[in-house]
């Protein structure tokens, strides 16, 4: 719990407006699927997130908060685009399907800062991203 604690502090201590943008990425990937539970997309939200989590644990534990982090997301790559070719189905006219299309959107722009934050750390750009 101490682990959680101290990456949760890391996050609030980033710039803003960074802390809102995880903020709002939680709230879509934890919170959200609450919501829908007894569904197949919101389940598999929730697993991916939880997923990568446990992995963004183990690389802080491991590396501290820096742009390696980033790799927790992968899981959110098999993810999206799955979900992508669901939302036609599933349309924009109900809060379900306007859910969907949020992770999907929101999740696509993580994970494009994501692979420049990990292509960074590759790199060598290896500075701690809050203080």
């Amino acid at each position: 719990m101490q682990l959680v604690t101290r990456f949760m502090k890391s996050i609030f201590a980033m710039k803003s407006p960074w802390p809102l943008w995880v903020a709002m990425l939680m709230g879509l990937n934890m919170m959200g699927p609450l919501f829908f539970i007894h569904t197949l997309e919101a389940q598999a939200v929730l697993a991916s997130t939880m997923a990568g989590a446990m992995l963004m644990m183990f690389l802080f534990s491991r590396y501290g908060f820096v742009r390696l982090l980033g790799l927790g997301h992968i899981f959110w790559i098999p993810l999206v685009i799955w979900l992508g070719l669901r939302i036609p189905e599933m349309g924009f006219d109900t809060t379900f399907g306007i859910w969907l299309s949020l992770v999907v959107g929101f999740n696509i722009l993580s994970l494009v800062m994501d692979t420049l934050d990990v292509l960074l750390y590759l790199r060598g750009d290896r500075k701690p991203l809050a203080y």
